[in-house]
């Protein structure tokens, strides 16, 4: 991975795992057009603590409000408030996603990293979903509504990020909509829940990295496509939260209708293998 690559993947990452419009089918698109090799690990590595960092970095009152939350819960025994029962509800969100992407996402990377026109299509049938429920959602519950059950079905819709084209913050925020959350509160829970997982998946990657040892001539790569994720995710995540207060998401729904249905035109006519 060289210095463009790793600036260019790194803003992509940035602007599109926030957005509800697929990083990880950018992430196969944009390089396979551009003729550029796999990035490997070391990108990878950029990739998920760039996220995290972006997204620890704007929701840092959110997480330190849950860890003392987390604490007073644990020593009164009680889950009596929203402010209480957010933390674990935040964590029993994560739990399908971390086991069905511990069993299968290795599997789904190798069937979906050839096969573009599946991704296209994924990118424009669930952007049609996300605009369907943007119309007719209720939109009317804030995030204090959110029960158990509610955390769990968010949780399971998000498994289906694991497929390229599908996107994390998209799957999640439209099932949040679906149950009947204002935009607001479905993207700012789709982002709390995201922590934990990003967070693992940055540790993970990290230590693998440490083990294996970076590639000389990578240095300045991975630290520039981590700075770069990072400051993208963050703008990223402010211009979406403000965003949603006032406007829908279709502006979201048509560019992904448009680029899936222009991918999917340039695969059957052959101009994109």
């Amino acid at each position: 991975m060289n210095l463009l690559h790793a600036i260019v993947l790194g803003a992509l990452q940035g602007f599109t795992e926030v957005l509800p419009i697929s990083s990880s089918a950018h992430l196969l698109i944009v390089p396979r057009l551009a003729g550029w090799p796999e990035s490997g690990l070391t990108f990878d590595v950029a990739l998920h603590l760039g996220t995290f960092l972006a997204l620890a970095a704007y929701f840092r009152r959110d997480i330190l409000e849950m860890c003392l939350s987390a604490v007073e819960a644990a020593v009164s025994r009680s889950f009596a408030t929203p402010a209480l029962r957010l933390p674990f509800l935040v964590i029993l969100s994560c739990i399908p996603a971390g086991i069905v992407g511990k069993l299968f996402e290795h599997h789904i990377e190798e069937l979906f990293r050839t096969n573009l026109l599946l991704v296209a299509l994924f990118l424009t049938a669930f952007g049609i979903i996300l605009g369907l429920v943007d119309t007719l959602g209720r939109k009317r519950d804030p995030l204090d509504r959110l029960s158990a059950p509610g955390a769990l079905v968010i949780g399971l819709m998000q498994c289906l990020a694991l497929i390229p084209g599908v996107s994390r913050s998209g799957i999640t925020i439209t099932a949040g909509l679906a149950l009947g959350f204002t935009r607001e509160a479905a993207a700012r829970f789709s982002f709390l829940m995201s922590l934990p997982i990003v967070a693992g998946a940055a540790l993970l990657k990290t230590l693998q990295l440490f083990k294996h040892g970076i590639p000389a001539g990578e240095g300045l790569p991975l630290l520039a496509g981590i700075a770069v994720s990072a400051v993208t995710g963050y703008i990223s995540v402010a211009f979406l939260l403000r965003l949603v207060q006032k406007n829908s998401l279709s502006v979201f729904v048509w560019y992904r209708v448009i680029a899936g249905g222009v991918l999917i035109a340039a695969l059957m006519g052959g101009m994109v293998r």
